[in-house]
Formats: structure tokens, C-alpha cells, sequence
């Protein structure tokens, strides 16, 4: 899940200050579950805008914007108010905006309402907690499940650094040392001799962007 933060509502003004129809895009998932672009946002953000004198021609909230296919239905179902609409506002990630800018066929000014922040694992009490950091050769068969790419605040893949104190990181004294963490889970787990396996260090060309997958045409 991408974790979105509105834009301050004098940012998303002056992006629209010289556009008069706006359409508004939210979305199902990721920003319904971060409460920055479902229906109670949309239809917030399509009070405020009014009040400020905008005219929305239209929402659309497809479960998935940044799925080209959604929002090629939200346009079909939409589309007398897209013509009338001088830009569409996207509250959604990054990814949502520029699906939008791509399937967009009426030549609209495409702007974002939220800020993209990062990848997440969303808890069972809803709390987001960055866990992953994408980088294209996962080894958490050797630390228990737990990245030291990403709660490490080194990223080092081979073992704590000489500040851990007490269990608690040296760059931040609140937080547990990573490899602490794995450690502990690796014990429980009856897995130590996971400990002495040294990983190579990482091959950022494999973090190179912008990335593609290209499954389209295969068997």
C-alpha cells in the first residue's frame, strides 16, 4: 500500500488558481484506507473547492486509479463532465496521478492533491509501518522476516553496527536495533545459524529507475 498526506489546502489553490472546472478523481484503495481520497474526502474536498468558487464538474473514485482500466471505465461513465472540466484534481498516489494523465483524451491539466510518502504494512489497529524498501533481491529467508534494508537505520545486511546499546539503535535511542529483532526471531525460531550467512552487498542496479515489466503478449 502507498501511504498518500494531502496537500495544504493553499498549494491545491494556487495549482488551480487559474483553472475555473475541476473534476475530481479519488481512489478506492490505498488513499480510502489512508483517509486522504475516498468518498468522505472527495466530497470535502468538492465543498472546499465550491466554496472557493470552483465549479466540480464531476468525481469519479475507481477502487484502483493507478490500474489503466479503471479509470478508462470512471472516464466512459464521465464523460460529458470531463469535456466540461478544465483540469482533474487526482487524490491519490503518484502512480494514480499520472494513470490519469495517460488515459486522460481530453486534454486536461492533470494535478495531484496528495503527497506520495512511502510503501506500507498496515496493521491490525490500521497503523502504518514501513517494512520493505522494493530493492529487488529480498533476503528475509536469512533475518526472520524482518528487512534490515528498511528498519535498520544503516541498512546493513550483515549484523548491528558498534552503537547498538541495549538493544536500541545508535541513530535513534526509541527504536529497536534491527538486527536485534532478528536475532530474537531467529532464536525463537530456532534459526541462529542463519546469523553467520554474510549477504552480498546489494546491486543497485537493480533499483535503477524508472523500472518495467512488460507482460503484455506473453504465453
Amino acid at each position: 500500500m502507498i501511504v498518500t498526506q494531502k496537500k495544504s489546502e493553499e498549494e491545491i489553490l494556487k495549482m488551480l488558481e487559474k483553472f475555473k472546472r475541476v473534476f475530481l478523481v479519488g481512489c478506492g484503495e490505498c488513499a480510502t484506507t489512508c483517509k486522504t481520497g475516498g468518498e468522505s474526502e472527495v466530497a470535502q474536498m468538492k465543498e472546499y473547492l465550491q466554496s472557493q468558487g470552483k465549479e466540480v464538474t464531476a468525481c469519479a473514485i475507481p477502487d484502483a486509479p493507478c490500474m489503466a482500466s479503471q479509470i478508462k471505465t470512471a472516464f466512459a461513465k464521465n464523460i460529458a463532465a470531463l469535456k466540461a472540466s478544465d483540469a482533474a484534481l487526482v487524490m491519490s498516489c503518484g502512480l494514480g496521478v499520472q494513470s490519469v494523465k495517460e488515459n486522460d483524451r481530453f486534454g486536461l491539466d492533470v494535478l495531484p492533491a496528495l503527497n506520495s510518502m512511502f510503501g506500507t504494512l498496515v496493521d491490525a489497529k490500521g497503523d502504518f509501518f514501513e517494512v520493505c524498501s522494493n530493492c529487488g533481491e529480498c533476503i528475509l529467508d536469512k533475518t526472520g522476516c524482518i528487512c534490515p534494508l528498511t528498519r535498520c537505520s544503516k541498512g546493513l545486511l550483515n549484523g548491528p553496527c558498534g552503537g547498538m546499546i541495549k538493544g536500541k539503535c545508535e541513530v535513534d535511542r526509541d527504536k529497536d536495533c534491527a538486527w536485534v529483532l532478528i536475532y530474537r526471531e531467529l532464536e525463537k525460531k530456532g534459526k541462529l545459524e542463519k546469523m553467520k550467512e554474510i549477504s552480498a552487498p546489494k546491486d543497485h542496479r537493480k533499483t535503477i529507475k524508472p523500472h518495467r515489466l512488460i507482460l503484455s503478449g506473453q504465453s
